[in-house]
């Protein structure tokens, strides 16, 4: 018989089933509590939610894991690159050379945004956030892709592709709208990460130096970034996919979630803190100051990420050379978050947005651009549960329950007999 939790309600007992992942996590099934017994479940935040069941991402906080498909983050950070790893978040597997080759292929295939597009970049003012322009614009380039209001499963690779490709696109063109520069087009005979590089930074007749440290340190945040479970985005992305909008509305939703100062932003706070305050001060509780780039909701312990973008950081700032009072600032907090008893005691270690803000910095990366490069690196994962609700023939549209706490029954009074 498979094992159930039982509630007791007025005497009465409902037996709630218990579901087991291949991870040995166990969750209890609510779907049919209302049904039997009347009553919903609260839970603010859905800290203690298990929203669905997903094939993609593994986390324990508890003991710093994060898999992808089953593969420690680890591995694939040492052995693997963006691409590889957006393959097989998306499609479900490492891809073999000749699958590697094709799904390259199609990237460059979609790498170019539709010229029309440059009149929608035109209405937005200089001073526009680049994440509102990469919402709207993700939105706007769906337009182009009629077949994307249609369920045709067949096109999905190439919608996919298509997305990911673009998203980089969008975002420099964004960056170069920002500063009042001509837009750079994407090279074809260059790697995903070297091509941003290059729409970021070259300039017409001058292209960028491509810095081989610089481009691996990119990757890596873009890779590390993939995918993280159930986040407020991925959340988001899920729960409009539920709806059927297309895959394109669906990621613009995730911008949105993204772009959360809580959530996205947390790596371009790193930066303005940076700016505020020193060592000394983030100790202080009275000085008004929030700690940002330490400890993380999810993991108890050491953010796996970090340990792995540390040496990456480590390993940049020495081969650029970089003189930066900022980046010193940054590494004498780092020293004492890994030393101090107030920080080692209360498990403020440095997280993976406290070093990918630094790296975003060494490289000249804009911190109005930071969270943009949080979205192009979690794209794959949103891609992933967004085509996982679709594949799933149980998935109803999400529609959550409340408590209502407003006032009880009353009725209208005509202005006139209004106090």
């Amino acid at each position: 018989m498979d094992k159930c939790a039982e509630l007791i309600l007025d005497g009465k007992s409902c037996k709630l089933p218990i579901v087991e992942g291949t991870e040995k996590e166990r969750a209890i099934d609510i779907s049919g509590l209302r049904s039997s017994t009347g009553l919903i479940s609260l839970d603010d935040g859905y800290a203690n939610t298990g929203s669905c069941l997903s094939k993609i991402t593994f986390i324990d906080g508890e003991k710093g894991i994060l898999r992808y498909r089953g593969i420690p983050i680890e591995e694939l950070a040492e052995k693997s690159t963006f691409i590889e790893v957006a393959h097989l978040l998306i499609l479900g597997h490492l891809p073999n050379s000749g699958e590697l080759r094709r799904f390259s292929d199609l990237l460059t295939q979609g790498e170019l945004l539709h010229e029309s597009m440059k009149h929608h970049f035109e209405g937005f003012p200089a001073t526009a956030h680049p994440m509102a322009i990469l919402s709207s614009m993700i939105n706007a380039a769906g337009c182009f892709y009629p077949e994307l209001l249609t369920e045709n499963k067949t096109s999905f690779e190439t919608q996919a592709t298509r997305l990911l490709s673009q998203v980089r696109t969008i975002a420099a063109f964004a960056y170069r709208k920002s500063r009042g520069l001509p837009s750079i087009y994407p090279k074809p005979d260059y790697k995903y990460t070297a091509n941003f590089l290059h729409m970021m930074f070259s300039q017409p007749y001058h292209d960028y130096e491509l810095k081989p440290e610089a481009v691996k340190a990119l990757d890596l945040i873009f890779l590390l970034h993939a995918d993280h479970e159930q986040n407020c985005s991925t959340a988001t992305v899920r729960m409009v996919a539920s709806s059927r909008a297309n895959l394109f509305a669906s990621a613009a939703a995730g911008v949105c979630a993204l772009w959360g100062p809580l959530h996205g932003g947390a790596n371009q706070a790193v930066l303005e803190m940076l700016e505020q305050i020193h060592a000394a001060a983030a100790k202080d509780k009275n000085s008004g100051r929030r700690l940002m780039g330490f400890g993380h909701r999810v993991y108890k312990h050491y953010d796996p990420r970090a340990k792995i973008i540390k040496k990456a950081c480590d390993d940049l700032l020495a081969k650029l050379k970089v003189a930066d009072p900022l980046l010193d600032i940054a590494k004498h907090l780092e020293a004492a978050a890994l030393k101090d008893p107030y920080f080692v005691e209360r498990k403020l270690y440095p997280n993976v947005d406290f070093y990918s803000g630094i790296i975003m910095r060494a490289i000249g990366i804009p911190v109005e651009m930071f969270t943009v490069i949080f979205a192009i690196g979690r794209m794959p994962g949103w891609i992933a549960n967004y085509h996982e609700v679709l594949e799933d023939s149980h998935t109803r549209i999400y529609r959550p329950r409340q408590v209502y706490t407003g006032p009880t029954l009353n009725h209208y009074i005509p202005a006139s007999e209004r106090k």
